[in-house]
């Protein structure tokens, strides 16, 4: 069974009052999540990975060794974080639950330096890539960054948060103003609740 798009949970003009137009989400659900679906699907036909889960391909794909990952590995692993990214979202207001602001506070010392560092590393990200809130292997939280499309499945993490920093994810809406972006997506369009569920 190939690999489908799934439906945005939202409308596309659902979040453009929070910051994220209609015409973003035309281009990167529409486009660009579209053509990692359809390049993903191509590129495992007649492989081995065809009729794998997608995180079974991202763990079997990746190599840590390579400066850069091979075709499967990168259309399958955005094809994943996607996926997670149009969920991690909403168009409705939304408060952080207090089983995972105690998590937060307890791994970073409050809310706002958790924030802090979560909008540092994607605005630190050099080129293209994801920004991440993680629940590492010792249980812990912790943020990273990763290039391209690798993800904390590679790593053995769970991920309960992650921000899209390639351009198409912000261009339209801001520019270059990366930072601003982040700030945005924090403060605006996250799913608290949908975070505090991958807890």
């Amino acid at each position: 069974m190939a690999f489908q798009l799934p439906d945005l949970p939202y409308a596309h003009d659902a979040l453009a009052s929070k910051g994220m137009s209609k015409e973003t989400l035309e281009y990167h659900h529409d486009k660009h999540h579209n053509a990692y679906v359809t390049n993903g699907n191509k590129a495992i036909e007649g492989t081995e990975w065809e009729g794998k889960t997608l995180e079974e391909i991202i763990k079997g794909t990746y190599d840590a060794n390579a400066v850069a990952q091979n075709g499967i590995f990168n259309n399958i692993s955005q094809l994943w974080n996607h996926n997670q990214f149009w969920e991690m979202m909403t168009p409705n207001d939304s408060k952080m639950p207090g089983e995972l602001e105690k998590a937060i506070t307890e791994s970073f010392g409050s809310v706002d330096k958790f924030k802090d560092e979560f909008k540092a590393a994607g605005a630190g990200q050099f080129g293209s890539g994801w920004a991440w809130l993680v629940k590492d292997k010792d249980g812990g939280l912790k943020v990273t960054k990763t290039e391209n499309g690798v993800n904390p499945v590679c790593f053995g993490q769970t991920a309960l948060l992650g921000c899209d920093v390639w351009e198409h994810s912000y261009y339209i809406d801001f520019r270059n103003a990366r930072p601003d972006y982040l700030s945005n997506f924090l403060d605006n369009l996250v799913n608290w609740d949908n975070v505090a569920s991958r807890l």
